[in-house]
């Protein structure tokens, strides 16, 4: 195809002028600084609304986005507390075995998660915008918190020790989380992709389904390590010690728990059935070990639990050395772990409905209420997938469901904790595994592998590292090639041919519209990165390479040389 053949679409306007690019005006330095600042940390400024109002009237904003309740709190009506009484009973029923359950995950007196679903949904309720979060503890964090920790301390050989440096890892997650939040640093939570999430999610609930085989076969001595092969072998070194009555009941349990989730899950209409299956299990479990004593015969069972309202517990805080920098540093992971999967779940059932979250004011929010929540007893919570999904379920208009849900444990933790004595343990084995299945998202990774096969490899790499290394080497190794994989993409921006549309001036990639045509003698090329100094270089060796293709595939055709070549930088410019 010659110059001849093809008309070039013309944009000149007979009496007008060609369009000329004109050059900003230079800016002064500190108004260019204050600009990059605010569109970095201030994207929604949040002080427009203070603008122009009276001092009573900034007042009364300022406690509205730091505690929302004022704002919803007077619109609310009988109908709205219809509905959150019934959400907040349901997701109590879910709450109150769940919350024992992941207190043993993570090595603590199982009275802890009972206090934990107590005072931070309390809390979260005043300072949360979302309206479907459900508080409570997670197995995720349970199990860092007790491989962390437990590195440094043995919860069995000290307890007391191991329970403060609990409180004080709470401690040290709710300052940094609230930290993140005041001083607009929400970004940082974004380098957790959704393939890292995905990978490190699936690969945790792996290594929590492996380690509950102790409860699940009646093991009394298990391995503190979390990576497979040494689970592995510490279940089948002891096979000698392995008790039927236990996985008998274990595995009755488990498949009651995962026919009740996949009957809800196939008529959503009764997700109360799968709500209410932990509760019932360990209602019936308790009753059955009751009535044939099966406690004399290897079934282990919860034991006493403490009556009473969370004591407070900022006077057993440690500061000091070696254990602080352990309690630092198991905060500051499992608070972002926290962070991650909270601000996630409230987005995704905000879009459900239609309204927006604030990330900041939700990491304010979680922060705070584990700060409240070592004080009071409390391990780390935020707000977990499974609960949030009931709550919405249920008909969940207001965060004032986390309120019915602690006046509910509140009920509990006065009256009916000596009825949980006879708990096996087995069963809240089970609870955990059945919850842990829904967490590894198999589907997602295919997804992944279709659509891009980097995040695959991201996606993957974050449950290898945790499920044959450790929790803590899986997070890390995911993010660094999260991280990786951002500068690549800055380093070495990608670029295209573009040709144009038949009968059109519109110009496209020619290798996803096959029907663009090559404009002859023009080599148009999108760049498709904003232009740094570290893709200078690169950049000049990619058109280079271009144009000598083009030029070897115009001489093979016969065609006319090239004679012009265009970058097209709209990214660049968006940027």
């Amino acid at each position: 195809m010659g110059n001849a053949d093809y008309v070039y679409p013309s944009t000149n306007v007979e009496g007008q002028s060609p369009h000329r690019v004109a050059i900003p005006p230079p800016q002064p330095f500190v108004k260019t600084l204050k600009n990059s600042l605010k569109e970095t940390f201030f994207p929604d400024d949040p002080l427009r609304q203070f603008k122009n109002q009276p001092a009573s009237r900034k007042l009364v904003l300022g406690l509205q986005y730091f505690f929302p309740i004022f704002e919803w709190g007077p619109r609310y009506t009988l109908d709205f507390l219809k509905s959150d009484l019934i959400s907040g009973i349901t997701i109590a029923s879910l709450a109150i075995p769940q919350g024992i359950s992941y207190a043993k995950l993570a090595n603590l007196p199982p009275i802890l998660g009972l206090y934990s679903s107590f005072i931070p949904p309390l809390v979260y309720a005043m300072m949360g915008s979302s309206r479907d979060l459900a508080v409570g503890t997670v197995a995720v964090a349970s199990l860092l918190t007790a491989s962390m920790l437990g590195a440094e301390v043995n919860a069995m050989e000290n307890p007391t020790l191991y329970l403060h440096l609990a409180f004080t890892a709470t401690l040290f997650a709710g300052v940094f989380q609230a930290s993140l939040g005041f001083l607009r640093l929400g970004f940082i939570v974004d380098f957790l992709s959704h393939a890292t999430i995905v990978g490190f999610m699936a690969g945790a609930a792996t290594v929590v389904c492996l380690q509950q085989l102790k409860g699940i076969l009646g093991l009394n001595h298990f391995t503190h390590e979390t990576d497979v092969v040494s689970v592995l072998r510490s279940v089948f070194s002891q096979t000698h010690e392995w008790r039927w009555e236990s996985g008998v009941l274990g595995c009755l349990f488990l498949f009651f728990l995962l026919v009740t989730k996949y009957f809800s899950k196939k008529k959503p209409k009764f997700f109360w059935i799968s709500a209410m299956a932990p509760l019932t299990s360990v209602i019936l479990g308790s009753v059955l070990v009751y009535v044939t004593h099966a406690e004399k015969h290897g079934v282990e069972v919860i034991g006493k639990l403490k009556k009473g309202l969370n004591p407070l517990s900022f006077g057993d805080l440690v500061f000091v050395s070696p254990y602080l920098s352990t309690a630092f540093k198991t905060g500051v992971i499992t608070g972002v772990i926290a962070l991650a999967e909270g601000i996630a779940v409230g987005r995704s059932f905000s879009m459900f409905k239609n309204y927006h979250i604030d990330g900041n004011k939700e990491m304010i929010a979680i922060g705070m209420m584990n700060i409240a929540g070592s004080c009071t007893s409390c391990y780390l919570t935020t707000g977990p997938f499974s609960k949030s999904a009931v709550n919405y379920n249920a008909g969940c208009k207001t965060a004032m469901s986390n309120v019915v849900m602690a006046i509910a444990v509140m009920f509990t933790l006065l009256f009916l904790t000596p009825l949980f004595h006879y708990t096996p343990l087995v069963v809240l084995s089970a609870i955990i595994i059945a919850a842990m299945l829904g967490l590894i998202d198999y589907e997602a990774a295919i997804h992944l592998w279709k659509v891009d096969k980097f995040d695959f490899v991201v996606c993957m790499s974050a449950y290898i590292g945790v499920v044959f290394v450790s929790v803590e080497i899986g997070l890390v190794l995911a993010v660094a090639i999260s991280v990786i994989r951002v500068l690549l993409f800055v380093a070495r921006p990608r670029t295209f041919v573009q040709g144009n549309l038949p009968n059109s001036m519109v110009y496209r990639n020619v290798e996803q519209y096959t029907n663009a045509i090559n404009v002859p003698g023009i080599l148009i090329l999108e760049i498709d990165a904003p232009i740094y100094f570290a893709n200078i270089n690169y950049l000049r060796e990619r058109i280079t390479r271009w144009i000598n293709d083009e030029e070897d595939r115009i001489k093979s055709a016969g065609e006319s040389s090239l004679q012009y070549v265009i970058l097209d930088m709209t990214v660049c410019s968006c940027w």
